[in-house]
């Protein structure tokens, strides 16, 4: 599982001309799933995300979570993630879950995400043509792979 997580002074979400997930300050996610990841890769990323102190103190130093500043969340899935560059010039994504193994991971880790945040988060629509728009707070831009856990 692979996430770049961007800390936003704000963010939204559209899909189909219709406005689907809107935050101000926070965190603007994405989520690329791999065929391999589990439940334990879910529960490792959504914590290690909630408390990622990645949001300046008083003193302007990163040293707060998303939880302290009682920030925001969009998880927006996006498969693109997985791929590979290795060969040629178009990416492979053979390592990206198929829907019936990705939708079910992605809701899972979504309801792990609010469980740690405390709080509901915005998603994207997973496969659908999204707009996504950010406003960049920094720029802070993080990622994770599941696989550099250990």
């Amino acid at each position: 599982m692979k996430a770049v997580i961007q800390r936003v002074q704000h963010a939204n979400v559209v899909a189909e001309g219709e406005k689907i997930a809107e935050i101000q300050q926070g965190i603007l996610l994405l989520l690329g799933i791999a065929e391999n990841d589990t439940q334990e890769d879910i529960v490792w990323l959504s914590k290690k995300i909630a408390n990622l102190r990645i949001f300046n103190d008083d003193n302007g130093v990163m040293n707060t979570s998303v939880i302290d500043v009682d920030g925001e969340a969009i998880v927006v899935s996006q498969f693109t993630l997985q791929a590979s560059t290795r060969k040629g010039n178009r990416p492979s994504y053979i390592k990206a879950a198929k829907p019936e193994i990705a939708v079910p991971l992605y809701e899972s880790f979504v309801a792990q995400f609010e469980k740690d945040l405390g709080k509901k988060v915005g998603t994207g629509e997973f496969g659908a043509d999204m707009k996504v728009s950010l406003l960049n707070d920094g720029p802070v831009t993080i990622i994770i792979d599941t696989e550099n856990k250990i």
